[in-house]
């Protein structure tokens, strides 16, 4: 009994939703995503990020995105990182295997324009040197909301 009423005490703790996104901002995909997240070669902050966005505070998927384990399941790529030479075959071929229309989103400055990592030998380039962008989130890690906020750009909600 101690916990139910610590429960009803507690009351919600996810965040408050922020504002809809505005009518044509970008093509949406009819009120739902299937979202696919690709490493290719960050240091884990922007996945522990993403991560959050998913968890109960900030519950993405009350927005209708859902995170998928196959790309050819997936509407929409989470790119993080520098591209790094052995991943951008790869994320070449995930991008491939996604159904029409699909989205990338290069998540983290590293995924806009390499961040430390610019320069090191075993670096490709950004992501959109290897595959092409259709929405950024700038951030070293981008907060949840902004990871949110670039996932309901998507599906409208």
């Amino acid at each position: 009994m101690s916990l139910l009423r610590k429960i009803r005490d507690t009351g919600r703790v996810a965040e408050d939703a922020p504002p809809r996104p505005a009518p044509g901002d970008f093509p949406l995909l009819a009120g739902s995503a299937q979202v696919r997240c690709v490493d290719a070669g960050s240091c884990n902050g922007c996945e522990i990020e993403i991560a959050a966005a998913f968890g109960p505070v900030y519950d993405a998927e009350r927005y209708g995105a859902r995170l998928v384990a196959s790309p050819r399941h997936a509407d929409v790529a989470l790119v993080t990182g520098p591209v790094t030479r052995n991943m951008a075959g790869p994320l070449r071929r995930t991008v491939a295997a996604m159904p029409e229309p699909g989205v990338v989103i290069a998540v983290g400055d590293c995924a806009l324009d390499c961040g430390v990592f610019a320069g090191g030998y075993g670096v490709e380039g950004a992501v959109a040197d290897v595959v092409d962008v259709d929405l950024t989130v700038p951030g070293c890690p981008p907060r949840p909301e902004r990871i949110v906020e670039a996932l309901r750009t998507v599906t409208g909600r």
